[in-house]
């Protein structure tokens, strides 16, 4: 959420006020739509990466403030916690040699980002889930020293009015508790935006809800929470239980998490926003002095604001988003699933699957949504989540019969996704130069079954039998991580293993 609020209490009749004021936004929203207020095409992505601090010993840093005064950048800004970062690149046009250029932007961005982290003895580390956290590291007092975080945890808090437990049942089983949602900031993602007219926005979103699954298997990289081996992609479970603003009780009858998959296919972009209004009570009802209706009556273009401010506290996965540039508003796909790194190679060969399968699945004459269940759908990004390269998914079958079938993960990408991908990359007009290499790097990671997850579970526990402790073992995993990170070579190529050199504790 990266509106700027003000820390304070709120008054009973705040929420009323927002409540009619989100009405408001809703109907101005509406008659954008409607009036065809929307920006043209001009195939633009963005991206964001959140990024961990961390020091030579592998163990985070709480220096966020002193590393982004150094940077000094408005590239860079703070996330929820201290060991937190976030680099956004400014909007690309999706073409030509987009990828490669957008992978030396963050080569440049990210190793001067390391220099200056490495003035306060700290380090950028890309990774879903440092290794090393420990449940110390995960209290109010690491919360970042910005009044957004503190009022969005207070306001969690008291909507859920006990504790946060964990219960994530994976290779190993973590139960513990936490008084705040600063769980939630071990989880680092990257995020994939696409800009989309308004009559594209379903199919682009229906589109993206279905590769969903199939990026967490081959872009998994969250396999350890608080010294536990838990899911290859442990952060949406994390993710989900640390904003649960719903008590066990209202879990058992069937309340709607703000961390959510979805339930539907949808038909607009508005049915995305009007369910966000109906199902999910505000956090932060904070109100804005523009009337939506009276700019829209004066020609103007409204800002929402607090239909956008409620949006970016319902955490989708794949996320519809307002906004407005250069005057003019616009709509995109904000795609949430994939975790940070290994490498900037691995992140942009992610980014290039995902847009060019989001293209061709979105242009199919039978979209795959018209053929499968969306609770198969959420099942498949479970398994996903569960098993990463290893996941089986239920997939439509070729042919004149139909129905479902079940497939493994890497041989759905390998003889169905990579290319859709590649024609959806052609359709945007990528170089093929570019096409082959980045999709060849996912192919790797398919024809290896090696991704970020299965390598940091394989050099864990290659420690393990050379003797170390668990705790030494992780930050023997988290040290070597970061040199092959640094050294930029995809994790489809990584050794297995630390090498001898590291010391044991």
């Amino acid at each position: 959420m990266g509106e700027k609020v003000v820390a304070g209490s709120f008054d009973l009749s705040d929420r009323g006020r927002y409540r009619e004021k989100l009405q408001k936004c809703l109907a101005g929203l509406e008659r954008l739509l409607a009036e065809k207020r929307f920006d043209r095409p001009k195939n633009l992505m963005g991206l964001e990466i959140e990024l961990n601090l961390a020091g030579a010993d592998g163990l985070p840093r709480m220096l966020n403030g002193q590393v982004l005064e150094r940077i000094a950048s408005r590239d860079f800004q703070t996330e929820l916690a201290m060991f937190n970062l976030e680099v956004n690149i400014a909007p690309h046009r999706l073409g030509g040699r987009v990828f490669d250029g957008l992978a030396e932007e963050l080569r440049t961005s990210l190793a001067y980002a390391d220099r200056k982290a490495g003035e306060v003895d700290a380090g950028i580390l890309m990774i879903g889930i440092l290794p090393t956290l420990g449940r110390d590291d995960l209290v109010s007092s690491n919360l970042s020293e910005v009044d957004r975080y503190a009022l969005l945890n207070d306001q969690i808090v008291a909507a859920r009015g006990e504790d946060f437990r964990l219960d994530i049942d994976g290779v190993e089983h973590l139960r513990c508790t936490s008084r705040s949602i600063v769980p939630e900031a071990a989880c680092t993602s990257v995020q994939l935006h696409l800009q989309v007219t308004p009559g594209r926005f379903a199919d682009v979103w229906n589109a993206a809800q279905v590769a969903s699954a199939a990026q967490i298997a081959v872009g998994a990289n969250s396999p350890f929470l608080f010294g536990h081996e838990l899911w290859r992609e442990s952060r949406p479970p994390l993710f989900l239980q640390a904003t649960d603003t719903r008590p066990p009780e209202l879990q058992a009858q069937g309340v709607r998490p703000r961390t959510w998959f979805g339930e539907r296919w949808v038909s607009s972009a508005y049915e995305l926003f009007e369910e966000n209004l109906r199902y999910f009570p505000a956090l932060l009802p904070i109100c804005d002095d523009e009337d939506p209706l009276e700019v829209l009556d004066a020609g103007g273009v409204p800002r929402l604001a607090e239909l956008v401010l409620h949006n970016g506290t319902v955490y989708r996965w794949n996320r519809p988003v307002y906004d407005i540039a250069d005057g003019v508003p616009h709509l995109r796909v904000e795609n949430r699933v994939l975790p940070a790194g290994p490498t900037i190679t691995d992140v942009i060969a992610n980014a290039a699957f995902y847009y060019g399968l989001v293209r061709a699945l979105a242009e199919e004459a039978r979209p795959v949504w018209t053929r499968l269940p969306f609770t198969a759908a959420e099942a498949n990004f479970d398994a996903a989540c569960r098993y990463g390269i290893d996941a089986r998914f239920v997939w439509p079958r070729r042919g004149r019969y139909g129905g479902v079938g079940e497939i493994d993960a890497v041989t759905l990408v390998r003889e169905e996704l990579l290319p859709m991908a590649s024609s959806g990359l052609d359709a945007w007009g990528i170089e093929p130069a570019d096409r082959d290499f980045y999709l060849g790097v996912i192919e790797e990671r398919c024809r290896r079954r090696v991704n970020g997850a299965s390598w940091q579970a394989a050099t864990f526990h290659r420690a393990l039998e050379r003797g170390m402790d668990r705790e030494a073992a992780l930050a023997a995993t988290t040290r070597r991580y970061g040199e092959l990170m640094h050294a930029g070579e995809p994790v489809h190529t990584w050794p297995v293993g630390v090498p001898s050199a590291v010391a044991l504790g």
